[in-house]
């Protein structure tokens, strides 16, 4: 990333393991395989085969391990490796970095294998909670000394949103620990709503930009009023999602017209960013399709708060067709970017996108229309995240753990 080669390697394990260089190498090496190892584990139980018995049971830990397992470790890459762009300061490195992805990974253990904490039969809910909740504050903690000692105040968004991900993340296992379902689901609908708030902001900064680069045309200019209606209406999802966890549940008719005017602006706004343009650039097409998610996904929150379908189509639309396309995308190119390769799609990766929005279709859109059909839908798109993701960590796996070709650091 730029700014890179000017700040010394101060880590005798960073200069002796490339991968322990930047948070993206290995957060998103690791994230991307525990979310194939994750599916897996959901498509065989879904099919009648239980691999292990995890804290919650399979279908609380699906929820929460997709969300604070592969998301958060993703988000984390992404975060601790763009802060030092943004700040010019060092970011973590070397011996903290491998130290704040074992608290990860033994979140990840923890929650597949609660036995581990304790002697079987034993209670140890809230000791896997504690581990579990260790990591994200950590990843606030880095974000928020950098971007004050820089006095990036623009940047400082991302501290909140990680802390409110802490309290959603809570709200889970406080759920699971009473036996209470609604706490439960307040704290997974609140999460992804964070999480889409980070799409959103996070696309809107690096869609158009990487857009403009790549066809050599002016970036489109923001609209002030759409960038407030666009943002600020999941914001205020988000509000509405904090407000129901603590008990205060607003009309449903609000959290429609919230949800539906959010998704619209979004979808308008993705319309200005010339997606049109990019059909021969999956790198670029990816991330314009999975915007396209985020807004229909939106949409269909609202007319979930309404009754008119599912909430789970909604999540799906989302968490599937939002977030796991994303994700794809944005490891497939800045992977490559900070690791000092040329950035093009290499080969496979142009399908892997495509069977990611395939999935998110089947998962999020068939079952809308054909609700007989889910079980097939949802195993079918079980297997294409798989098979997606495999794809990546084909190409990728190398380049993440090997030097820059060039003989930077990153």
């Amino acid at each position: 990333m730029a700014g890179e080669s000017s700040l010394p390697i101060s880590s005798t394990l960073s200069r002796v393991m490339p991968l322990w260089r930047l948070a993206f190498r290995p957060f998103f090496l690791f994230g991307a395989l525990f979310s194939l190892l994750a599916m897996l584990a959901w498509g065989a139980f879904w099919h009648g085969s239980l691999l292990f018995e995890p804290l919650g049971g399979m279908v609380w830990w699906h929820q929460h391990e997709m969300l604070f397992g592969f998301v958060a470790a993703i988000v984390a890459g992404f975060l601790l490796t763009a802060v030092q762009n943004w700040t010019g300061q060092r970011s973590l490195h070397g011996w903290p970095l491998l130290a704040i992805v074992l608290v990860w990974l033994a979140g990840r253990l923890v929650m597949a294998f609660p036995g581990l904490m304790s002697p079987p039969g034993a209670p140890n809910g809230l000791s896997v909670a504690l581990v579990d909740l260790a990591f994200l504050p950590l990843v606030a903690g880095v974000m928020a000394r950098l971007v004050i000692r820089a006095k990036q105040w623009r940047n400082l968004i991302f501290v909140p949103v990680l802390v409110l991900l802490v309290v959603a993340n809570a709200l889970m296992h406080w759920g699971l620990a009473r036996g209470d379902g609604t706490l439960v689901r307040a704290g997974a609908h609140l999460a992804v709503l964070l999480i889409t708030l980070l799409m959103v902001v996070l696309g809107g900064r690096v869609i158009p930009f990487f857009t403009s680069l790549r066809l050599k045309r002016p970036k489109a200019q923001p609209s002030a009023w759409l960038e407030r209606l666009a943002i600020g209406g999941v914001a205020a999802l988000v509000l509405i999602g904090l407000l129901g966890a603590a008990g205060l549940v607003m009309p449903a008719l609000l959290t429609a017209a919230l949800a539906i005017s959010a998704g619209l602006a979004n979808l308008w706004r993705l319309a200005r960013w010339e997606g049109g343009r990019t059909l021969r650039e999956p790198l670029l097409w990816g991330l314009h399709a999975s915007y396209a998610f985020v807004g229909l996904g939106l949409v269909m929150f609202g007319l979930a708060a309404l009754g008119a379908l599912p909430a789970t189509l909604a999540i799906h639309a989302l968490t599937v067709g939002g977030m796991g396309t994303m994700i794809l995308s944005m490891l497939s190119r800045v992977s490559l970017g900070h690791t000092g390769r040329p950035i093009k799609t290499l080969p496979g990766i142009g399908v892997a996108l495509g069977m990611m929005l395939l999935a998110a279709t089947l998962r999020a859109l068939v079952p809308t229309l054909w609700p007989q059909v889910t079980h097939w839908m949802l195993s079918l798109s079980i297997l294409l995240w798989c098979l997606a993701y495999a794809v990546f960590l084909m190409h990728y796996a190398w380049p993440l753990l090997s030097s820059r070709p060039d003989g930077g650091e990153g």
